[in-house]
């Protein structure tokens, strides 16, 4: 018979009004599971008393290192007891899911079943900002046990501490016609090369790798992850003009300027009558069907992304595609959220060589980042500490005028070596032609 479940007024009132409350998932489980009921009443109490009850410890499997998050509660009774002992440990499994989230539905309640019967708690989150399958409430009796039969089902450890974390790519090319580059294949490559660093903690903090198929970023790579890698493209934005004239018909020109025309960021698109319409190199044309043509001045588009969107089909990423990777993106921490910057504006990823040449960047920026950051030190906080000139020069890469992060605010700059540095610039775009 399931424990008797705590009074939980402050928790109560999270399950007033029209949105749905993880407090009613919360009180299903543990109609079932003790555990939940004692998790409840810590949660009830550290609503009452504004402090948090949890610290942390030492929890493994063996041959890992990382990829357990312990949990133990420091809510104890007048004997020095813990206070709800059902929830005094209350360890997460991080489990590395495939690659663009891909499963099946027997695969998913073949989990659950896992969990469920190895004294998981029945909390599951799908999934961490790293990715990770979040198996949340275990005990550590029970952790090696359940991780053993994730082990069986193929499935490994994610990373925890101060280690390389559990890599995220968006579903891509499997399913959306803006994907720039095989997502899956660039993840297993980056992550299988480099699994010592997650298994076996050793890094100044944690490392994320993202990888999102076009500029949309589904998985917050720029601003979630320290190397994020981007599909775009660098030849014109293709034209599919059938598509284009049935969003006409659907919307008509008052949508086509409000929605798609007018908020162009660097305003690279324009109507033309199409008899005056001049064929360009770099023109994107669409006959929209009423006498005018919609124009896509490719020079001045950013990829952004939103004309793509606002009309599927009609408008797609160009034929040669690419990536663009970018460093130093997180959360708040040390000096606030920060965005990635880029580091490599364009690079092709197509064949065996590409990946080795992203596998091989990953490693470099992996290794410069052990061994200058502090310690509790993120990459864009070490880039922001050195400076961006001196993390370029570590990994040999060559500055791009592409790399800016914000306009000139100072009208003066020194030009001492302004030749030397063109000449430099122009002997390496030679090379890179080449």
């Amino acid at each position: 018979m399931a424990k008797q479940m705590h009074k939980t007024p402050n928790l109560d009132e999270l399950e007033k009004g029209p949105w749905p409350s993880f407090v009613t998932g919360l009180k299903r489980l543990a109609k079932e599971n003790d555990m939940m009921v004692d998790l409840m009443g810590q949660l009830e109490t550290s609503y009452e008393t504004k402090f948090g009850y949890w610290k942390g410890g030492t929890v493994g499997v063996f041959g890992y290192g990382g990829g357990v998050i312990p949990r133990f509660t420091e809510l104890k009774d007048e004997n020095g007891n813990p206070k709800f002992p059902e929830a005094a440990e209350f360890h997460t499994l991080r489990v590395q899911p495939p690659a663009g989230m891909h499963y099946t539905s027997d695969l998913l309640r073949k989990m659950c079943d896992v969990w469920s019967k190895n004294g998981g708690s029945g909390l599951i989150a799908f999934h961490g900002q790293s990715g990770d399958i979040m198996f949340q409430g275990i005990k550590t009796a029970d952790v090696q046990r359940a991780f053993d039969e994730f082990n069986e089902m193929g499935f490994d450890l994610g990373g925890a501490g101060p280690a390389l974390r559990t890599s995220m790519s968006c579903v891509g090319a499997a399913r959306c016609e803006m994907s720039c580059y095989d997502e899956a294949r660039a993840l297993r490559t980056v992550i299988n090369n480099n699994l010592d660093d997650m298994h076996r903690p050793s890094l100044p903090y944690k490392f994320k790798f993202k990888f999102s198929g076009c500029p949309n970023d589904c998985v917050n790579a720029i601003q979630r992850s320290d190397m994020a890698t981007i599909g775009t493209w660098r030849d014109n934005i293709r034209v599919n003009e059938a598509l284009v004239q049935d969003y006409m018909k659907a919307h008509g020109m008052n949508d086509l300027v409000n929605d798609v025309i007018s908020k162009c960021p660097t305003k690279a698109i324009t109507l033309v009558e199409t008899g005056k319409f001049q064929p360009s190199e770099h023109v994107s044309a669409a006959n929209l069907g009423n006498g005018q043509t919609m124009c896509i001045d490719n020079k001045n588009c950013v990829r952004c992304m939103h004309c793509l969107n606002v009309i599927p089909g009609g408008l797609l990423p160009g034929k040669d595609k690419g990536v663009t990777i970018l460093v130093g993106g997180k959360g708040v921490l040390k000096i606030g959220a920060t965005m990635g910057t880029v580091i490599i504006p364009f690079m092709k990823l197509e064949t065996d060589e590409d990946f080795e040449k992203l596998n091989e960047l990953a490693r470099n920026i992996l290794d410069f980042f052990a061994e200058n950051a502090l310690e509790h030190e993120r990459t864009g906080e070490m880039i922001e500490r050195i400076g961006l000139t001196n993390f370029l020069e570590g990994l040999d890469i060559p500055v791009d005028p592409n790399m800016i992060k914000e306009p000139r605010s100072n009208p003066y700059f020194r030009s001492d070596d302004w030749d030397e540095q063109v000449e430099k610039w122009n002997e390496y775009k030679q090379s890179s032609a080449a």
